[in-house]
This record gives structure tokens, sequence and C-alpha cells, in this order.
């Protein structure tokens, strides 16, 4: 069942890449459509609909695309990530230098190189998405600090105590019950957000990209 969820999971997490990145001049109809992030909370589901409450305090109608996705997380640890690894982790810029992690993900091995990149991120103003493969995992004096590569650069960041580490773990659709926590990438289209994915917290660990 996983290897049917991850890859249709990483489109979403991985599409505002492209819109970060200058693009050339295409034709309307090829254009494709605007990606958001839906985090919240759900207050209903209902065959192919999904009522969130935002974080931001908003109640939206999600629309679930045909063949939609689902998967939840599970926690995770920083000794966990070894070198090789995929991970994709939002960071921001720490006031000494250097990236601060805010979440860690790490990707299952299947899913290595999806999304390469390092790109901006709406997790938090001005925090920004790596997913790279790791080079090194290390212990410095003031927690842990990870060195990871992508596209042939190198970037260093620090991963506090205390941030979350989650990988991607199996769920079904009895998972979507009223309150549990969701990170939604979607697609706006004028009815509301679209999705082709849904990543929904269980066992108390929620999704924290």
């Amino acid at each position: 069942m996983i290897k049917t969820i991850l890859p249709a999971l990483v489109l979403g997490l991985t599409a505002i890449a492209s819109t970060a990145l200058p693009a050339a001049p295409v034709h309307a109809e090829d254009q494709k459509p605007e990606q958001i992030h839906v985090r919240g909370s759900i207050v209903n589901y209902s065959g192919s609909a999904l009522k969130v409450k935002t974080r931001e305090g908003e109640t939206v109608d999600v629309t679930l695309a045909d063949g939609w996705k689902l998967a939840s997380v599970a926690n995770a640890a920083v000794t966990d990530i070894k070198p090789g690894d995929f991970v994709g982790i939002a960071s921001l810029p720490s006031a000494g230098g250097g990236d601060g992690a805010l979440e860690v993900l790490i990707f299952p091995p299947a899913m290595k190189g999806a999304g390469e990149g390092s790109y901006g991120w709406d997790l938090k103003p001005n925090s920004s998405m790596t997913n790279a493969t790791v080079a090194d995992a290390v212990k410095g004096v003031d927690g842990r600090t990870v060195t990871v590569s992508y596209h042939g650069k190198e970037k260093k960041i620090a991963i506090p105590d205390g941030t979350p580490v989650v990988t991607i773990a199996p769920a079904t659709n009895d998972d979507l019950i009223p309150g549990a926590v969701v990170f939604i990438p979607a697609e706006k289209a004028a009815s509301g957000p679209l999705a082709h994915q849904v990543l929904v917290g269980k066992n108390g660990v929620v999704p924290p990209m």
C-alpha cells in the first residue's frame, strides 16, 4: 500500500518548487494550477469532500480529486538520520548564520531524489524547504547539525532540541476524523482547494511541515 501512496504524496510536497523558480513564457492553456497548502484540523469528512479549519482560523472545503491518496506520519528521531538518507527539512535562517530546522521528514528509500532542491516554503515567513541527501550527521555542542547535498551543492542545517522528526506511514479513511490534523498540498481552483493527496496525523503525531 505504501508504495502507491508515497509517489503521489511527494508531488504536492514539491510542487511549490516550480513556482519559486523563474518560468519561461507559456501559453495560458499550458499553465499549471497555482499550488496552495492547507494546514489545520478536520471538521468533517464525507466522500470526496474534506472540511478543514485552517491554522488561520478559516474553514475551507477541500475537494478530493479522483484517485486521491492518503498517508500519515510517524515519529522518528534525530539519531535515525543516517548518511545517504533522503530528507525534507523546513528551516529558517539563524541569527548567527546558517539555517535552523523547523521540522525534518525522513523519506522512505523509494522516494530518494523526489523534489530535490532548496526553495521557498510557507510554514513560517522566510522559511525554506530543502529536499536533499544526507552527507553526514554529527552531534555538536549545541545540538545536532546535518550536512545535506543537492544538485552538487551542500547545506548545513542545525537541528535544535525538540525539532519534530517524522517519516511517512500508512493511513486509512478511518483516520479522517474530526479534530485530526492535516497537511494538504492542493491546487487552487475556482470551487476551492483541490487535493490529490492528504497527510493526516494519527497516534498523537501531526504533520509538522
